[in-house]
């Protein structure tokens, strides 16, 4: 039967798993090299580059970290890909380019992909709809 969980496309749980993960790996990154990434955002002529960073770092992992379990994966795509549009248009500016050259443009795909598409089967998102579902009959 088509109808079950496991004959579902599983495009939408790769793309949360990876993006989740590049997402967290990159946050984690903001504070293990705090004073490199202070320095690239003040480059970049960020007011409070130290507070942008924490604030980057934070978003990257508590929102990575949804869409890895996809539980409020669409907000959380969402806010991914401002991150992402915000990184290409202020290093693209600050280094004089029409875009960024680093993984910025295929995560921002991935995020309005999630956006779009939702969280898929294997999300907690989905298995809470299920359960409010059932409880409210």
């Amino acid at each position: 039967m088509e109808s079950s969980a496991v004959s579902r496309p599983v495009a939408p749980l790769i793309a949360r798993v990876a993006g989740g993960a590049v997402f967290v790996v990159f946050g984690i990154g903001k504070f293990v090299n705090r004073a490199s990434e202070i320095e690239s955002f003040r480059d970049y002529g960020l007011p409070e580059p130290g507070t942008f960073v924490a604030l980057i770092g934070v978003l990257e992992i508590v929102c990575g970290l949804l869409l890895i379990v996809g539980l409020a994966t669409r907000p959380a795509a969402l806010l991914l890909a401002g991150d992402m549009v915000g990184a290409i248009v202020v290093s693209g500016i600050a280094l004089g380019e029409v875009i960024s050259l680093t993984l910025a443009p295929a995560e921002l795909l991935i995020c309005l992909f999630l956006v779009w598409k939702g969280p898929g089967a294997f999300a907690l998102d989905n298995r809470l709809a299920v359960a409010r579902a059932r409880s409210s009959v």
